[in-house]
């Protein structure tokens, strides 16, 4: 996102048209409101000089520098922009796709085939053994930071086979009880982080060695390395510490 600077803040310009920015624009989309005001996104050109004051700045870096509103309006921009960027032409028939007035879709005008915004489903699951949390260290992880476990729904499962099994399929063990813990947009590019709890049901950790590197059992007084506020999975774990730390 292009965002404007001033010493360490930074905040959103505030345009009426995107013209005002002064930079060649492509591709306007109708994001909603905030405030009472209209919000929209706009896609600039690979190269162009921008105003000085300026810069360019990924969502992970402007988390926690935005308010809570403007950067949940950020994402949706951010999403749908990629969706639009990555379907202009039909997936069946390769002919250049137009976007619908009436609804958020791109419609083939040769086929008639329509792409409604992409939202790809994900468990992420906090389990738990007595007071100890499992938390794992995937191979793309930087650094010694440890999770909660997570991956992406496959067809025709539900929310909960797609925990039990992710669980299995990286660790090796089996899981029970899972409850729904809460949600979030997650535009990297497209996902619904879809978050759960879970207790132990039986079997040893042994790590599938290709997307887990190592994975073991923790106190809430002794974590590892953990994801910073901007996700979900710290959600989880604030909430397990806030559980077994005594008062």
């Amino acid at each position: 996102m292009l965002v404007r600077t001033a010493g360490d803040a930074l905040s959103v310009p505030l345009l009426t048209v995107p013209a005002e920015s002064g930079l060649p624009t492509a591709r306007h989309h109708y994001i909603g409101t905030l405030d009472g005001c209209d919000c929209f996104s706009a896609e600039l050109q690979d190269t162009c000089d921008i105003p000085e004051g300026t810069i360019f700045q990924g969502l992970w870096k402007l988390y926690g520098h935005l308010e809570e509103s403007l950067y949940r309006v950020a994402v949706r921009a951010v999403q749908i922009a990629d969706w639009d960027r990555t379907h202009q032409f039909c997936g069946r028939c390769g002919e250049e796709t137009t976007n619908r007035e009436d609804i958020r879709a791109k419609e083939c005008p040769k086929c008639g085939f329509i792409m409604f915004p992409r939202i790809s489903p994900s468990v992420i699951v906090l389990v738990e053994h007595e007071d100890m949390v499992l938390l794992a260290r995937a191979r793309r992880f930087e650094g010694n930071l440890y999770s909660v476990l997570a991956g992406f729904v496959e067809p025709g499962e539900t929310l909960e086979e797609a925990v039990q099994r992710e669980i299995k399929e990286e660790v090796g063990i089996d899981v029970k009880d899972m409850r729904y813990f809460g949600s979030q947009p997650w535009p990297f590019p497209d996902s619904l982080m879809i978050a759960f709890t879970a207790s132990y049901a039986g079997g040893e950790i042994k790590v599938d060695g290709e997307e887990i590197a190592s994975a073991g059992w923790f106190k809430a007084g002794n974590l590892p390395e953990i994801p910073g506020n901007i996700s979900i999975a710290r959600r989880l774990i604030d909430w397990f510490t806030a559980k077994h730390t005594k008062k």
